[in-house]
Parts: structure tokens; sequence; C-alpha cells
């Protein structure tokens, strides 16, 4: 009896060893599904897979919100996938700003690391809670709650957000209201915002409609 007992216990811890996989990086030219991409093969699978150098450098932000996301995701990142953790670089030059956005699939942590920044997130009761960091200061925002992220001093600013997700998703409130082609009736009843104002804003973010 003890014998049986001993080789059921030794095929268990077997199984569930064989079970275990240490990770899964990413097989960019596979299917990427709810939970990921799916695993590259082991026997391709090298160290470059788990290193990235991609927030050495600055963004650039010679654009409309003169600010700079560089995301290290599962797709840039392959060695995040499956781990539930995953990282971007924030860049914000004087007068730069992140609009309100959100992260359907994960929560933020935001660490600055250069100058001043003004941040904040709107609760689903819509209490806002809004701080200006400076550097070695962090901040926390909820997944999926909208909130953004502005210069708020003379110089340049620097932050790194970290991910509860290895694809924690974007979607920013200005590019998906007027940067695309709802039409601007829609926009304007949805809003209460005037013709002339939604029309205004989709020329400038390139919507139409």
């Amino acid at each position: 009896m003890i014998h049986t007992l001993l080789i059921l216990f030794s095929l268990l811890t077997f199984s569930a060893h064989a079970a275990v996989q240490d990770f899964c990086v990413a097989d960019l030219k596979g299917p990427q599904t709810p939970a990921g991409y799916t695993c590259k093969p082991a026997g391709t699978v090298t160290v470059d897979d788990f290193v990235s150098t991609g927030l050495r450098f600055a963004g650039n932000t010679s654009n409309i919100i003169k600010a700079a996301v560089t995301p290290e995701f599962a797709e840039q990142f392959p060695g995040v996938n499956g781990l539930g953790i995953s990282i971007a670089r924030l860049d914000l030059a004087v007068g730069g700003v992140v609009p309100m956005h959100t992260h359907p699939g994960g929560n933020e942590l935001l660490l600055v690391t250069q100058g001043f920044v003004q941040a904040g997130f709107v609760s689903s009761a819509n209490e806002v809670y809004v701080k200006t960091l400076e550097k070695g200061d962090i901040m926390v925002f909820p997944q999926g709650l909208l909130h953004f992220q502005v210069n708020a001093g003379g110089v340049t600013a620097v932050a790194f957000a970290s991910f509860s997700s290895a694809t924690p998703g974007l979607q920013i409130l200005d590019f998906a209201l007027f940067a695309n082609d709802l039409p601007s009736k829609l926009v304007e009843a949805t809003t209460f915002l005037d013709d002339a104002t939604v029309k205004a804003l989709k020329a400038v973010l390139g919507g139409t409609g």
C-alpha cells in the first residue's frame, strides 16, 4: 500500500513539474489571443528575447502633444509575454501632455526620473485625484480609469510607467472622439460640444465625418 502511494505521489509530482513552463516568449508571427501571444519554440529563444534597449533614448516629442510614449509591451519586448508585466518610457517636452487615456488591460505605476509631472486620474464616481510629482515620486493609476500626465515645469520631464500586463492596451479619449470617422453630429450629441468646435478638433486630429 505504501509502495503504491509512493508511486502515485511520484507520478503526480512529475506531472506537476512537467506542466510548469518557465516562460512563454511571444511568437510575433503567430496569433495574439486574449491570453497573449502564442509561445516561440523553446529552441529558438535567446537571451535577446529577455533584454531590451528600447528605453535608452528619448522619444520624439515634435508632435501636437509635445510628448512621446515608448512602449515595451509584448509586441516590442517578447520576453514579457505571459508574465503580467511591461514598461514604457514617457518623455514630456515643456508644455507636453499625455491626454486623458485608459489602459483597459492593466494597472499603471509611474516613476518620475526627471523634471516635474502633474498627473491624475478620475474614479468611476467622478472623484479626481491629482498630484504634481518630482524626481523619485511614484503614482499609481488603477486599471481602466481615465488618467493623464502634464509637464509641470520648465524642463523636459521623463518618467517610466510599469504595467500589470504584458499588453495593457491604450485608448486616448481625444483620439477616440475626434481622430476617426464618427459623425460630428453624434460627437456633438454625446459631448454637448458645438458643431464648430467638433469640426475644428477633427481637423486638428485628422478625423472625418
